[in-house]
Formats: C-alpha cells, structure tokens, sequence
C-alpha cells in the first residue's frame, strides 16, 4: 500500500469528514459549521487554475460563512503565490506520521487502563471540552461513515486521556489525542495508541496515522518514540472573511 501524502489526504477527509463536500471548478470545497481547519479548507484537484476559480471558491466559503480557507499539498507553488499575492496568511504546516500497525499492537496495555467505546462518554466530553475541543468536534466525530471508536485512558482511578480512530482503506488515522496536564508523562498516550492498534488490528487495517503541526515539536518527539516516521503533509492559506 503507497502511504502517499495523497492517499494520507484521503483518509483524513473520510476519518475526520466534512458536514459537506462539493467540486466547484477545480477546488474541492469543505463546508462545515465549525469543526476546525480540516473539515473547512478548499483543496486544489487539478494542476491549473484561474483567478475567476479563486473568486468563485472564496464566495463559496464566505457565503457558508467561514473565511477562505486553502489546504496546499507539496508542489502547488503556483497556488501558494496567488494566495500570498491575495494577503493569505500561511496557517498551521502540518505534517503526517505514519507506522506499521503491528508494533503498536505489543504495547503493554494493562487491564482497565485504556478503552475504545461508542459512543463516547460524558467523562471523556469533559476531557475533550478542557481542550478546547467541543462539540462542533464531537459533531464531526459522529458523522465518520468508516469504524470508528473513542478512546479513553484511566490513570489513578481517573480519566486521563481520550482519543478519536477510524479506518479507512487499511489505515487507522487518529485524532484529538488528548492527556490531561497532570497526567502526562506516565504512559497514558501510549496505551491509547496501543488500544488504537489493537482495535484497528481487528478492523483488517495494517498502518497507523495521524496529522501533526509542525510547531508541535513534543508531540512529533512522542510519535517518533512510538517508531511513526513523518512525512509530507500540507499547509494551509488563510484569507479574511469579509
């Protein structure tokens, strides 16, 4: 299976989708109420474009009600420089990590320390919520079409972590892997990600994934001690909503 940034793309709009998706010329349109960068961002399909196409996609966005918005893969120089002539701001360089599902699948996860279920419970909501993660989130979590479970992590007799996975063409993709403060450090990341393996084992999947800020270094040390190697992801442009 190629890991390419393209297929990794596509995994992340059917794990993390959008309320809705439309092709307007050349532009994939994601319009949603809410629910951060990633189920809100135009993609560029085709290698040409003309400005009349950049008008038509930023109405689009601003009608629905949020700012322009573009998500740049590797190689679309020529759409990064009409967007910077414009005055959109770069936003979040992110990138992907990857691994072989198997290794993650050996982490010691000791009996009552990490859970996937569905729905997710009030207590994980909570956690979540904490992290800025509310239900405009939680409302894209529940209209993944892929399986998918919530992952929570107990620590102490607490809830200390909690996490989102799905599978999509024999990829597990995470998101909104979360540790409360006051317990970071004592291995809760690691087992919600060995949980996430082992489930996704039984879903037939055989890679692990996830998108990552480049800004985001403790998180990218994290992932490359769980043996996740990054690779090329996208970049976003950010325009005014007017």
């Amino acid at each position: 299976m190629s890991l390419s940034t393209t297929h990794l793309t596509e995994v992340l709009d059917a794990t993390w989708p959008s309320a809705t998706c439309r092709t307007d010329g050349p532009f994939l349109l994601k319009l949603s109420p809410g629910g951060g960068k990633r189920v809100r961002a135009a993609r560029l399909l085709t290698e040409t474009f003309t400005p009349a196409d950049l008008d038509r996609a930023e109405t689009a966005m601003r009608a629905a009600g949020q700012p322009p918005l573009f998500q740049l893969a590797p190689g679309q120089e020529a759409l990064d420089r009409a967007l910077a002539a414009r005055g959109y701001a770069v936003a979040d360089e992110t990138l992907f990590m990857t691994c072989d599902l198997a290794p993650l699948c050996d982490i010691d996860v000791p009996r009552l320390t990490a859970f996937d279920i569905w729905p997710p419970l009030a207590v994980q909501q909570e956690l979540w919520a904490e992290a800025g993660i509310g239900p405009d989130r939680l409302a894209v979590m529940t209209r993944c079409k892929d399986p998918h479970r919530s992952l929570m992590g107990r620590e102490c007799d607490r809830v200390a972590g909690a996490g989102f996975v799905a599978c999509h063409g024999g990829v597990a993709m995470v998101h909104a892997l979360e540790t409360r403060p006051e317990f970071r450090g004592q291995g809760v990341a690691t087992r919600l990600m060995g949980q996430a393996a082992r489930w996704a084992a039984g879903q037939g999947a055989r890679h692990m994934a996830l998108a990552v800020t480049q800004a985001n270094t403790v998180a990218r040390a994290f992932y490359r001690g769980l043996g996740m190697e990054e690779r090329p992801g996208y970049t976003y442009r950010i325009g005014t909503q007017e």
